[in-house]
């Protein structure tokens, strides 16, 4: 008997998604979930990987693509790019039998020429998936929920189940399907397998450019080692240059695009709204990992190691929090930034929904900091031209801690293991 299916935020995502138009192609990190959760909606599947059968799929792309559509509909086809004429055959097969809901494609990689991806206007909707959240994984309890708080009517308290070294092992673990099913050790090496991957296969077969596995190991140790911080590429450089000065500014640049491409890396970008009166806002984006378990198994480390540092788990105990509440945002259809100005004022993320309504989060691990981090919210709000960006929907503190409770002062305290979207 195979593991339990664990329900996915995307999964009424897609299945509005097929509803309303011809063909969805999910993306997204490998190994994040995105074929289990297709397979749910699917008829009938295509596994272009499928060793016993890739060269004759290929062929048959090659010969008459229309072939590999047929089938019980929803059609899922796995990993779409291998051939990438498929897309203009969906793309045909959607507007010839103008029905929704005919295929579901999945892909691990941004294909080399992205304008293809513009060419299904209309036919073929796409929809990120990222690796698994609190919620998701059934440590978050879900008390605490995101539109109800934009909404105006959350209720903020709840107690998370979730301790410290708990955190430090779902950090070390990572929101990837096959290791929250698992335990102990073996949950750990998913992360370090998927750091392999990407070095000696993923990130040379991306384009068919051949990248060099030690350059790319230390660029992701360095990545890692400035996780949830603004560090720009020179400082990324300088880093790797203790060990290896070769890699140059282009080759750089051309390895973070590939990193990219394949859904390794997804930096936070930074939020510039309408301000009372001018200040310069900093434009640099904070690094993060799609999930933080690929810095963890980038160094080498461990949750004891996590726990060892407090100062270096809570850089990454807010690139955890980033993973959770881009999933979180992105199905109410809000996005995540971070806000840093020239007097030093941070909001560690902002949530913008696409109707323009915002909230601000700051991370912190330790009681102690809740203060600081309340009043970093409230600087910021009286700093915002409310006139034309409207009052923040909430203001958040995020922590390890244990009790959800919402402050004198309007902000909310709350556990990370208490909220869902």
């Amino acid at each position: 008997m195979g593991k339990k299916y664990l329900a996915r935020i995307a999964d009424s995502r897609l299945r509005n998604a097929l509803e309303s138009n011809g063909a969805v192609c999910i993306v997204g990190a490998k190994w994040c979930g995105k074929t289990e959760t297709a397979k749910q909606k699917a008829a009938s599947v295509l596994y272009m990987q499928d060793p016993d059968h890739a060269q004759s799929y290929l062929a048959a792309a090659d010969a008459k693509p229309s072939v590999l559509l047929r089938g019980k509909t929803p059609r899922l086809i796995d990993e779409w790019q291998m051939a990438p004429v498929l897309w203009d055959a969906v793309r045909f097969a959607v507007d010839q039998r103008g029905l929704n809901g005919q295929f579901i494609l999945t892909g691990s990689v941004v294909p080399k020429d992205e304008s293809i991806m513009h060419t299904g206007t209309g036919r073929i909707v796409r929809l990120l998936m990222r690796p698994m959240s609190l919620f998701e994984s059934e440590e978050s309890n879900g008390e605490v929920s995101l539109l109800s708080l934009f909404n105006g009517r959350g209720e903020c308290s709840s107690m998370s189940q979730m301790g410290v070294e708990d955190i430090a092992s779902a950090i070390a673990r990572g929101g990837w399907p096959d290791a929250v099913k698992t335990k102990g050790e073996a949950a750990l090496q998913k992360a370090r397998d998927y750091v392999d991957a990407v070095v000696e296969q993923d990130m040379s077969s991306v384009d068919g450019t051949k990248r060099n596995p030690q350059k790319v190991r230390l660029l992701m140790r360095s990545y890692a080692r400035n996780i949830s911080s603004g560090a720009s590429i020179g400082t990324i450089r300088a880093d790797i240059a203790a060990d290896d000065d070769s890699l140059s500014k282009s080759s750089t640049d051309d390895y973070l695009a590939a990193l990219r491409r394949i859904f390794v890396i997804e930096e936070l970008p930074a939020w510039n709204p309408a301000l009372r009166s001018k200040t310069t806002i900093r434009t640099s984006p904070t690094r993060h990992f799609v999930d933080p378990s690929i810095a963890v198994a980038a160094l080498d480390a461990s949750p004891e190691w996590l726990l060892s540092d407090f100062e270096t788990f809570g850089l990454f105990f807010e690139s955890l929090c980033v993973r959770d509440l881009r999933v979180y945002a992105q199905a109410l259809g809000g996005k995540l930034f971070h806000y840093l100005d020239k007097d030093g004022l941070e909001s560690d993320i902002v949530i913008q929904l696409n109707d323009g309504r915002w909230a601000a989060v700051e991370v912190k691990m330790g009681k102690s900091k809740i203060d600081d981090g309340a009043g970093h919210l409230l600087a910021l709000k009286n700093k915002i031209d409310v006139n034309r960006m409207g009052t923040p929907s909430f203001l958040m503190v995020v922590t390890s801690g244990e009790v959800a409770y919402a402050r004198p002062d309007g902000v909310y305290v709350v556990p990370l293991a208490c909220l869902k979207d």
